[in-house]
């Protein structure tokens, strides 16, 4: 058994302690209460498992500054952030001691632990956004440095409203907000129309594959405006100036249950300094181009979870 003295308090009963790239000692396992003093109160690092969706101990861990990196919790404890209170069972920092990840449960998904267990045990955050109050299971809340929230994380099969600049809107996965507040992106929870330089396209991502809530389909940049989105309901023919034409729409894939059914597969739509790219095409040249707007509709179907 070692112990060690840290900015927080004396730390006792270390069983594990992996060095840094410079040598140094930057975390420790411990296997005995010990109680830190921070600035969010008084806080108990994990030192032993007594279910099976936590059986493994995290290390406690510190910058080379000495300020605590991450800190897995003993047991669910509220944490005081800047948007609101947050039972958590993982909170991690800034090197400057802001909190920069509050997660309100840490299980180790396995064979037996699934992530339907987990969301068994979650139950309802209320957080203040800076698209107003959000009320929802969360899987994990993001913050700057200097304390703004930067995106917030929900359970599958959730959904919450907030301020847009396209209205009030309803998201599910992930919302993510630049440092001002203003929203950068967000994952629609259903068809949404929105104006882009294209003209109005409906927005839906059909099978958003993200695990966090930083990077959404629908972004926005810091004015507002629409930089990227994905669609099933729209397609766009690309005008040359000479004549030509180019059509971008978007494509099938087999459904997962393997029937004769298709699924779509979305278009994916970016804009940047006056132009506009279609998935991995080069971009065209929005005051160069004349573009097509029409509507896509195949014989496809939603995709599914679960065959049967």
């Amino acid at each position: 058994m070692e112990s060690i003295r840290t900015l927080y308090g004396t730390v006792r009963g270390l069983t594990f302690h992996p060095p840094s790239s410079n040598g140094r000692t930057d975390g420790w396992i411990v296997s005995k209460k010990n109680t830190l003093d921070t600035p969010y109160g008084e806080l108990v690092p994990q030192y032993e498992t007594s279910d099976m969706g936590r059986r493994v101990r995290k290390a406690v861990s510190f910058y080379k500054n000495g300020a605590i990196k991450s800190l897995p919790l003993q047991q669910q404890t509220e944490i005081r952030t800047p948007a609101g209170t947050i039972a958590a069972e993982l909170v991690t920092f800034h090197e400057n001691g802001a909190i920069k990840r509050v997660f309100p449960l840490d299980g180790k998904l396995s064979g037996f632990w699934s992530w339907k267990n987990e969301l068994a045990l979650a139950t309802e955050t209320v957080l203040r956004t800076p698209g107003g109050i959000v009320r929802a299971k969360i899987l994990g809340v993001r913050f700057y440095e200097c304390g703004a929230m930067k995106s917030v994380t929900l359970w599958p099969g959730e959904s919450a409203s907030v301020r847009t600049p396209c209205g009030e809107l309803e998201f599910r996965t992930g919302i993510s907000f630049y440092e001002n507040g203003a929203v950068r992106s967000l994952e629609p929870l259903k068809k949404t129309a929105v104006p882009t330089p294209l003209g109005m396209m409906t927005a839906f991502d059909n099978e958003p594959l993200g695990v966090h809530g930083d990077r959404n389909s629908l972004e926005f940049d810091r004015h507002g405006l629409v930089t990227g989105l994905k669609t099933v309901d729209d397609e766009v023919t690309a005008v040359f100036p000479g004549g030509g034409l180019q059509a971008f729409r978007p494509g099938e894939k087999n459904n997962v249950c393997g029937d004769e059914r298709k699924v779509s597969v979305p278009l994916a739509i970016r804009f940047a300094e006056g132009s506009v790219s279609f998935n991995d095409s080069a971009p065209f040249r929005i005051e160069r181009f004349s573009f097509l707007l029409e509507r896509h509709d195949p014989a496809t179907v939603m995709p599914t979870r679960a065959c049967g």
